[in-house]
This record gives C-alpha cells, sequence and structure tokens, in this order.
C-alpha cells in the first residue's frame, strides 16, 4: 500500500512538474483531450437534459391513461396518414358508450381544442388556445388550480358560460391579478363567458405545450355554438387500480368496434394511443444522438491521445539517467511502469477535468439565460473522468512500458 501511494504521489508530482515546467506543449499536448470531452459530455449534457424534459411532459399526460383518437401517435416518414385521414373523429357518443359498457376504466373525459378570437372589453387574442372538455376532465388530466374552482358536473352538463384559464390569459388579456380575475366576463366564441378558475403557472414543455395560455371550457357550451363534427377530439380513458394497459386497451378497442359496428376482418377505424409510444420514438433518435456524440467527440480524444502518448516518449528520453538510477538502487519494472503510467493518466484528466469545467460553465450560462434548464450529472460527470482516464492509460502505455525496459547501465550513460 505504502509503495502505490509513493507511485501515485511521485506520478502526480512529476506530471504537475511536467505541466508548470512546459506550460504550451503540454496545454496543446492535452488540447485534444480537453476538446473531446467537452464535445462527448456537452452533447450527452444537451440531450440528457432534454430527454429529462421530455419524459417530465410525457408523465404529465398520465402513464395509466389511454387516448382514443382518429390519428395514431408514431413517427417517421411512411406514416401512412392518407389510411386515417378519413375516418371519424372520436366523439361524445364514443364517450358515453365508453362511460356505460366499460369495466376497466375508472374515470373518463373528452376533450378537444379550437382557436379563435378571445376578447375582453378593447384587448383581444387571436388563434386562442380553448381547450372544450367533458365531466372527470379533472380526474383524468392534472390540473392545478391557483385562484377559484374548476367547472362542476352541474355546469358541464348544462353547458354553463364558464371558463378556466391560464396564468398568461390574465395577464395578456385582462391585466389584472389572478384572485382579480375570477367573475371576470371575456367573450369566447362571440358570447360572454364567467372566469370561475385561474390554472397555476406551469411554464411551457419541450413541446411547446403550456396550460398557462389554455382556456378550458364545457364541451356542451361549444357544441351548443360552434359545428363538432370538424373538430379534432380525443376521449382520454384513466384506468382503475390494478388494471394493466394492455387489459383496459383491449376492452376499449371491443368497444369502439361493437359501438362504430366494424364487421370481424376489417381494420380498425380508431386509434388507441399510450404515452410509452412517444418515448419510445425518442428513445431510437436519442440513441442515434449518443452515437453522433460519441462519433464528433472521439476524433478529439483520438487527437489528444496522441498528444498526451507525445508527452510521455519526450518525458522519458528527458529523465532517461534518473530511471538508470531509480534501477540502480533497486527500482523494480513495474514501478518505473505505473510511475509513468499514472503520470499519462493524470495528464489526461486534467484535460479531462478542463474540458467538464467548460461543459459547467455552459450549462450554467444557458440556465440562466435561456429558459431551459441544463444539468451537468454525476453519471456524466463520471463518464467523462473515465473517459479521460481510459485515454491516458491507453496512450501512456507503450511509453510506459519502453521507460520500464531500460538497461539501467545504458540508461545512467544518456547525455539527453
Amino acid at each position: 500500500m505504502k509503495v502505490f501511494l509513493k507511485l501515485l504521489r511521485e506520478s502526480y508530482l512529476f506530471a504537475f512538474h511536467e505541466i508548470v515546467m512546459n506550460k504550451v506543449r503540454t496545454m496543446l499536448s492535452f488540447l485534444g483531450i480537453t476538446i473531446g470531452i467537452f464535445s462527448i459530455i456537452s452533447v450527452f449534457t444537451i440531450f440528457d437534459s432534454m430527454e429529462s424534459s421530455i419524459r417530465n411532459s410525457i408523465n404529465s399526460l398520465g402513464n395509466d391513461v389511454l387516448f382514443v383518437q382518429k390519428w395514431p401517435w408514431a413517427m417517421g416518414s411512411d406514416y401512412p396518414w392518407w389510411k386515417y385521414m378519413n375516418r371519424p373523429e372520436a366523439s361524445m357518443t364514443d364517450l358515453k358508450e365508453i362511460q356505460r359498457r366499460s369495466q376497466t376504466s375508472q374515470s373518463s373525459t373528452y376533450m378537444a381544442g379550437s382557436g379563435g378570437t378571445v376578447k375582453f372589453r378593447e384587448k383581444a387574442i387571436n388563434n386562442a388556445n380553448v381547450i372544450m372538455v367533458s365531466d372527470e376532465y379533472d380526474k383524468v388530466m392534472p390540473v392545478d388550480i391557483s385562484e377559484g374552482r374548476f367547472i362542476s358536473p352541474v355546469e358541464f352538463n348544462s353547458g354553463k358560460p364558464v371558463v378556466v384559464i391560464g396564468s398568461e390569459i390574465v395577464s395578456n388579456l385582462l391585466g389584472t391579478s389572478e384572485a382579480a380575475a375570477i367573475g371576470k366576463k371575456i367573450k369566447i366564441f362571440g358570447l360572454n363567458v364567467e372566469v370561475i378558475g385561474v390554472m397555476k403557472k406551469e411554464g411551457s414543455n419541450i413541446f411547446g405545450n403550456s396550460s398557462d395560455d389554455q382556456m378550458i371550457v364545457p364541451v356542451n357550451f361549444a357544441r351548443n355554438h360552434m359545428d363538432m363534427r370538424y373538430v379534432q377530439g380525443a376521449i382520454i380513458v384513466k384506468a382503475k387500480p390494478g388494471v394493466t394497459l394492455d387489459e383496459m386497451k383491449d376492452e376499449l378497442s371491443g368497444i369502439m368496434r361493437a359501438v362504430r359496428k366494424i364487421k370481424p376482418k376489417a381494420e380498425d377505424n380508431f386509434a388507441i394511443n399510450q404515452t410509452d409510444i412517444i418515448s419510445k420514438n425518442f428513445d431510437q433518435l436519442f440513441g442515434v444522438i449518443a452515437i453522433v456524440g460519441w462519433i464528433i467527440g472521439g476524433f478529439s480524444l483520438l487527437v489528444g491521445g496522441f498528444g498526451i502518448a507525445n508527452i510521455m516518449f519526450v518525458s522519458v528520453k528527458e529523465r532517461t539517467r534518473i530511471i538508470g538510477i531509480q534501477k540502480s538502487l533497486g527500482a523494480k519494472k513495474y514501478f518505473i511502469l505505473l510511475q509513468f503510467l499514472f503520470e499519462a493518466i493524470f495528464l489526461s484528466l486534467f484535460g479531462g477535468i478542463l474540458g467538464l469545467i467548460i461543459v459547467f460553465l455552459l450549462t450554467f450560462t444557458v440556465s440562466r439565460v435561456f429558459d431551459f434548464s441544463l444539468v451537468l450529472t454525476s453519471q456524466n460527470i463520471l463518464l467523462g473522468m473515465s473517459v479521460s482516464a481510459f485515454i491516458g492509460f491507453v496512450s501512456g502505455l507503450i511509453p510506459a512500458w519502453n521507460a520500464s525496459r531500460l538497461d539501467p547501465v545504458e540508461a545512467m550513460r544518456s547525455t539527453f
């Protein structure tokens, strides 16, 4: 153990001496390691943060819900949109049949979106995000109310002209505090609608969606003033505790086929989507990105490895006489080998640490300037240090091996 600690101490001192005495040469040599680690870890940090944001956005939809709608969720250039274009939209009739027949669902609701002009006195918002929902929406999807209350079952069923709005609507349209917004009348679909609740500010997610700019109204109010046949809607169904999504999906498929009178061998004219479809698509995307990150940083690491090897070959030449003296005093081959090998690893780690410091400064700056949180995780720090140490080991192996094989007599005669 004492020998090992001595090796570490001497290797560290020699590496530090190399940096102090040959600053330019050393910095230029392990600059490749710094750039390589920066390239790899910065790519991983950015996309780890994006992945975390995406998964949080997906999880906000719920991992125990299914979406019955016209279009299946998919990605890619081979998406057969022409097959789904003429499918009927999910409707309130479909919802009522699901609520009547389903044994696996706990709650279910209808949701549809519409754009339009919303007014308050002389102010107006064009193409506003109006969400039309049915009863039990707050039992299926998360709704955080900061002021007021959510729409009641009686108001849903009667189609009462009430609305729950997001925080951006309060500031941009009403120009007042959230508490003062309660009871105000705004015009939606050209009709006066009373504000009964304000949703808590949450900020936009990676998909650009947010409840901050939403206005939630009862679907029975909206259907009295617009043609719902041309509105894209979805039925959201929440599973009972202990019921798997596969079980509920099979049941919903049977109900929808029966409701729409689809023949046994005919293809479904509806889609049942779940959030893990999005997750799987993004898993493939991030897998490709990880490969690209390694390729980008790999070239810099290769150059950096050659730089570390160059330093070590020069270092062996400069200290040939010292090696001869150490051997004549009884130093073993493994001692000389490990001494130079540790030195190469330390030099490479210095470059890796510098790269990680630059990544940390990048994440700090981006998180402060932009509305996006970048986090340098402990896993990425460990990865950066491990890669640096491995490059140092590989780069220093041959020079260290050569140093350990030097003849002590010939080494002490060296005049370098």
